[in-house]
């Protein structure tokens, strides 16, 4: 609670010392200085920063977040009808995330020093390295406007903006279809990072278990390399893995931000810009609230989960 407490301190703070006036975006141009005093009084920004403070405290305490500069709606309904956009992009682009990094680290570790290694090694830092929105931006030119410059086939031309086909009423398998197709682009943004550097962090946890005495023994035995990674290797290095899943969850949140504003998507992450770009401070403090409860939980349940994934625990 107490570092909960002191990431939305910090966020309100910052938030409110960024340059830009909240009524300035509420206006319009020939508002007068008695409209813009009155709107600032309404929005309760004519008082100071300390009672501002105390009066959101206080309001969030009692489960109340305010209602949105912008919108005009509570703060609640705003992220109750983005979040689940933003959780289920988060959750398979983070699933993803791990199924594709960690066998190709594992593919790395075994291979360690050949060139497919190095080639691996070359390609997900590359990827791990480049901005989310700059990826994005890029498969957007080659997969949506130059597909058919590339001579790509046209089923390769994917949608870039949005979540569903505007204009068009589909319905069952052919709304799922179209929601697909519109979430190839993000998802492989998002998930194309996170597996870069699962892969990075798999490969030199994996390279350092399958140096180890009891590795040597089970291959010397004879054991089949398949059940080595199995019931050896993957069971030693799940413990720094799940540690990883948690920290992965801040990336993901950020990336989310980047990607669900560049392709449109009405998830918390295009709220969340909105609301910065705004200076919607109700808006922005209710999502700062939920990725900040997100992360310190995953990290939570990581530090809970370690004790049962230690492989000495069943020899106990």
């Amino acid at each position: 609670m107490l570092l909960l407490w002191l990431v939305v301190t910090l966020t309100f703070l910052l938030i409110r010392l960024a340059p830009g006036d909240p009524t300035a975006f509420l206006l319009p141009p020939s508002a007068t200085a008695a409209d813009v005093s009155r709107a600032r009084t309404e929005l309760g920004l004519d008082r100071s920063m300390l009672v501002q403070y105390a009066r959101w405290l206080r309001a969030t305490v009692s489960g109340d977040l305010g209602m949105s500069f912008a919108s005009g709606q509570p703060v609640l309904r705003v992220l109750a009808d983005a979040a689940p956009i933003s959780i289920v992009l988060g959750a398979v682009s983070l699933a993803l995330t791990f199924i594709l990094g960690v066998p190709i680290g594992m593919l790395q570790a075994a291979r360690r020093g050949r060139m497919s290694d190095r080639a691996l090694t070359i390609l997900t830092t590359a990827i791990y390295a480049a901005p989310s929105f700059w990826l994005a931006l890029a498969l957007v030119a080659v997969f949506t406007y130059g597909a058919a410059t590339l001579g790509l086939p046209a089923g390769w031309r994917l949608p870039a903006f949005g979540i569903r086909t505007p204009g068009v009423q589909l319905h069952g398998w052919a709304a799922f279809a179209d929601v697909m197709r519109h979430s190839v682009l993000p998802v492989a943004i998002l998930a194309g990072v996170g597996a870069a550097g699962i892969a990075r962090y798999a490969r030199t946890s994996v390279a350092d278990v399958l140096r180890l005495d009891f590795v040597r023994t089970a291959r010397a035995k004879g054991l089949a390399p398949r059940l080595i990674y199995l019931r050896h290797v993957l069971a030693n290095v799940l413990p720094p893995l799940v540690v990883l899943f948690a920290l992965s969850l801040p990336g993901v949140l950020a990336g989310s931000i980047f990607v669900e504003t560049v392709f449109a998507w009405p998830g918390l992450g295009r709220a969340t810009m909105t609301a910065i770009l705004a200076r919607d401070y109700p808006v922005v403090m209710g999502a700062t609230l939920f990725y900040a409860a997100a992360v310190i939980l995953a990290n939570l349940a990581a530090e809970l989960a370690l004790p049962l994934l230690d492989p000495r625990r069943e020899g106990a």
